[in-house]
């Protein structure tokens, strides 16, 4: 079991460690409350935005000067993923994208993160970065981007193969 939540957010008394539901989880030591905590993954919204036979791809402040990854971001509470996507491209490079379908659901295991995919095309237009988030971006032709091997890397491997790309990860 690997979490730092230590007191129930229910009640405030300790976390205790046992099986439960075949697994190692925190749970609350008092009788009346019942609280487990089962760290369930959280839902992250992400695109694979396209515009004149080119993918859109930006990069985070804090990675390396070459990642480039897929916008992405965390779904709200209460909110459709397909406006969620919408809206993160929206705030991420100041466009309004149209969606144009769902490629998938990806678990991101290191992240403890489950990827909802889908493919938004772009208008044509001026891109504005997020600042506060994003450090740069990149406009790669289709035919040229190589997906990663991990996150969103496999959503991306299966739509450019799905559309007759060569999609081979790019190594380590």
């Amino acid at each position: 079991m690997n979490t730092r939540v230590r007191f129930c957010p229910s009640c405030g008394a300790s976390l205790g460690s046992g099986e439960i539901a075949g697994r190692e989880r925190a749970y609350c030591v008092s009788d009346d409350c019942g609280y487990v905590y089962w760290n369930n993954p959280t839902p992250v919204v992400a695109a694979i935005a396209e515009r004149d036979d080119h993918l859109v791809l930006v990069r985070s402040h804090g990675w390396p000067e070459h990642w480039f990854g897929l916008i992405s971001g965390f779904l709200e509470a209460g909110e459709a993923p397909e406006d969620a996507v919408l809206r993160e491209v929206t705030e991420e490079v100041g466009l309004a994208g149209r969606l144009e379908g769902f490629v998938g659901a990806y678990p991101f295991y290191r992240m403890n993160q489950l990827l909802l995919v889908y493919h938004v095309s772009l208008p044509p237009g001026m891109i504005t970065l997020e600042e506060s988030e994003l450090a740069a971006y990149r406009e790669i032709k289709i035919h040229k981007v190589r997906p990663w091997p991990n996150g969103t890397g496999p959503a991306l491997q299966a739509w450019l193969r799905a559309r007759g790309y060569d999609a081979e990860f790019l190594s380590a």
